[in-house]
């Protein structure tokens, strides 16, 4: 339905929704953009909890007010998905065309790495961070491409919504029911010069779905039955206020080196994650990933070897240390018993929390029925045990 030039105004303004930014050493935009002290490019992302709350067009704006103050800004790519205060915003900027990539007798349009990289503005724009490139691209993630940037000593200002960060791909799912495919390591967050978080109501959110501006009209039903059921929207929406809440923490602890000040504001944990060979342990380093995030505590994974692996083991062993090394965990192997050298490790390394599996698997049901919990709880009575359940459905896919 054509809307009047009030209500076009009414729906841009509405499209900015609240934001809050948090930066130990924030992005002016009153100066061009600088670089680090080791002249890599400095990155804002702009976060939020689901399509349409308006990071795109925050995005946006802040590139208007730079380039009207004079500074070199450009466009790398954005998702503007036919929503008109996203699409007005695009103004006079300059946009870098997309290279076109042909797969499978197929022609894709991805954004062109390079010739921004040549072209060499002072900030350039990049939306939907957790985008995977098409096959025969330089680089797999969009995320990848924008380090690159970054190493170029350009400044990125980038968009992503919380559910693509990798440590979050089993919250994510036990929420909504809909596995996220497309990830982004949580360092690339961690490591952003600057973070602003672009917030709305669920409510809001919702109104803004059945008004169409968020999706074209015969979409809009089926959105509203499933991802944006506004109790999924509430749970995503108190996630990205944690990730802030995080941020925050980070903000302080750096405030603490630089000024120096050694007295401990808060105990530090330390976090250990138990690897099986026989049953993957994703869930368990996402879960105990968050838990040291929200702790601010020190994180390690062990596996004990206790048996030589066969190959179905050593698929599943593969699948847990190429997680643990995204996200930044480092994984200890031990050598003998399960039970005596998990304990000796906890006591060696003054470890304050263990996180293990239960599943229907054979290694687990040992581990809960037999001795191998009885142990740890008896000699490790100081030690808080998370132990992490597997769910139904993915214990029904991970026999297949």
């Amino acid at each position: 339905m054509p809307k009047s030039p009030e209500e076009w105004l009414r729906i841009a303004n509405d499209e900015a929704g609240h934001t809050m930014t948090l930066a130990a050493d924030p992005l002016d935009e009153n100066t061009p953009a600088s670089l680090s002290a080791t002249g890599r490019g400095r990155l804002k992302i702009y976060l939020g909890f689901a399509a349409g709350v308006g990071k795109s067009y925050k995005m946006l704006e802040e590139a208007n007010r730079r380039r009207e103050r004079g500074q070199d800004v450009v466009t790398g790519y954005i998702e503007t998905h036919g929503r008109a205060g996203t699409v007005a915003q695009l103004g006079q900027l300059e946009t870098v065309p997309l290279k076109t990539i042909h797969y499978r007798g197929v022609a894709f349009e991805e954004m062109d790495t390079e010739a921004i990289i040549a072209r060499h503005p002072q900030i350039c724009l990049v939306d939907e961070l957790a985008h995977t490139n098409v096959p025969g691209s330089k680089r797999e993630k969009r995320w990848q491409d924008v380090e690159a940037l970054l190493d170029a000593g350009i400044t990125v200002l980038s968009a992503i919504n919380v559910q693509h960060l990798e440590s979050l791909n089993d919250a994510v799912f036990d929420i909504t029911g809909i596995r996220v495919r497309e990830t982004v390591p949580d360092r690339v967050l961690r490591e952003a010069d600057e973070v602003t978080i672009v917030d709305i109501t669920p409510r809001a959110l919702v109104n803004r779905l059945k008004r169409g501006d968020i999706y074209k009209p015969e979409k809009v039903e089926s959105a509203l039955g499933n991802f944006f059921r506004e109790g999924n929207l509430s749970a995503l929406r108190e996630i990205a206020l944690r990730e802030v809440a995080r941020e925050v923490d980070d903000d302080v602890s750096s405030y603490r080196r630089e000024k120096h000040i050694d007295t401990h504001w808060s105990i530090g944990d330390r976090i250990v994650v138990c690897l099986s060979p026989t049953s993957s342990s994703l869930r368990l380093l996402r879960r105990g990933w968050r838990v040291a995030q929200r702790l601010q505590g020190e994180l390690r994974a062990v596996y004990v070897a206790d048996h030589v692996p066969d190959d179905s083991e050593k698929s599943i062993l593969q699948h847990d240390f190429a997680l643990a090394e995204r996200l930044g965990i480092p994984v200890v192997t031990l050598q003998g018993d399960v039970a005596e050298e998990i304990i000796r490790y906890t006591r060696e390394n003054e470890v304050s929390q263990l996180v293990v599996g239960h599943s229907s698997r054979t290694f687990w049901r040992k581990i809960w029925r037999g001795d191998i919990i009885g142990k740890l709880t008896n000699e490790l009575r100081t030690v808080d045990i998370l132990i992490v359940t597997e769910p139904q459905g993915n214990r029904i896919a991970l026999r297949k």
